[in-house]
C-alpha cells in the first residue's frame, strides 16, 4: 500500500506537499535530518484547494504531481490532469489549464504507458525538464514545449543506483528537493534520497532505503491514511 500517493516541491523553500488518497499535508523538511514539521495539518484536498472541489483531484485524489514556475504545478488523477496555481499557505488556488486528459495536455504521451496515468514525477535541474514514472518505466519531457526528451526506458537502466531496490519496479511518489540535483523517492512505507545526474547514470543514494516514519517522524500518527 502506498503511504504517499503524490508530492510536489513548494515555491517556499524546504516546503513540500504530500497527497494521500483524498487528503494532504504541507511539511517543512530538513534534508539529511529528522526535525521536519507539519505546516498544514492533514485535511481534505477539497478544503485546502477549493478550486479542485468536485473534480477527480479531490476524489479519489491526486496520484501524481510536479512543480513548475512560481507557485504553479501539474496535478494528475488517473488519466486526467490540470495545471494549477496552488497559492501556498492559502486557499486562493486556481485552475489555470484543464481539467483534461493527459493525452490532450501532453499529446506526446498519447499511445504510451503514460497516457492513462502517471505514478510519480519530479523536476530536473535542466530547463523545463521533468522525469515521469509509470510502473518500471520512466521518460523525460519538456513540460513547456510538451516534447519527449529521449526514449521511454526501464527505471533500472536510467537509474542503475536503484537496481535491486524496491524502486526499480516503480515509484509511488517523488519530488525534487530544494537542494540542487537531489530528489526523494517513496514506495509503500519506505523512501530514499538520491543525488541525480541529468542525462547521465551516475546517480548516488544519499543514505539507505528506510521506513518513511523513521526519516519523517512528523508524519507518525498521520500515515498510513485510512
Amino acid at each position: 500500500m502506498a503511504y504517499i500517493n503524490a508530492a510536489f516541491r513548494s515555491s517556499r523553500e524546504y516546503e513540500v506537499y504530500f497527497f494521500m488518497k483524498n487528503k494532504y499535508v504541507r511539511v517543512h523538511y530538513t534534508p539529511g535530518r529528522t526535525d521536519d514539521k507539519i505546516l498544514t495539518n492533514l485535511r481534505l484536498i477539497s478544503s485546502g484547494f477549493p478550486s479542485l472541489e468536485a473534480t477527480f483531484f479531490a476524489e479519489p485524489g491526486i496520484d501524481c504531481s510536479f512543480d513548475t514556475e512560481a507557485s504553479e504545478a501539474y496535478v494528475f488523477s488517473t488519466k486526467y490532469c490540470a495545471y494549477i496555481d496552488y497559492a501556498p499557505g492559502t486557499t486562493n488556488d486556481k485552475i489555470l489549464l484543464g481539467p483534461t486528459t493527459i493525452a490532450k495536455m501532453f499529446p506526446v504521451l498519447k499511445n504510451t504507458v503514460f497516457e492513462n496515468g502517471i505514478d510519480s514525477a519530479f523536476r530536473s535541474t535542466r530547463g523545463k525538464e521533468v522525469y515521469l514514472f509509470k510502473d518500471n518505466k520512466y521518460t523525460r519531457i519538456d513540460y513547456d514545449s510538451k516534447q519527449l526528451l529521449g526514449t521511454i526506458r526501464n527505471i533500472a537502466d536510467g537509474f542503475p543506483v536503484l537496481k535491486d531496490t524496491i524502486f526499480e519496479s516503480g515509484i509511488d511518489a517523488c519530488f525534487a528537493s530544494h537542494n540542487e540535483s537531489e530528489a526523494y523517492l517513496f514506495k509503500g512505507d519506505e523512501y530514499v534520497r538520491i543525488k541525480f545526474t541529468p542525462h547521465a547514470t551516475d546517480d548516488v543514494l544519499l543514505g539507505d532505503v528506510k521506513p518513511i516514519l523513521n526519516g519523517w517522524p512528523c508524519l507518525r500518527g498521520i500515515l498510513p491514511v485510512s
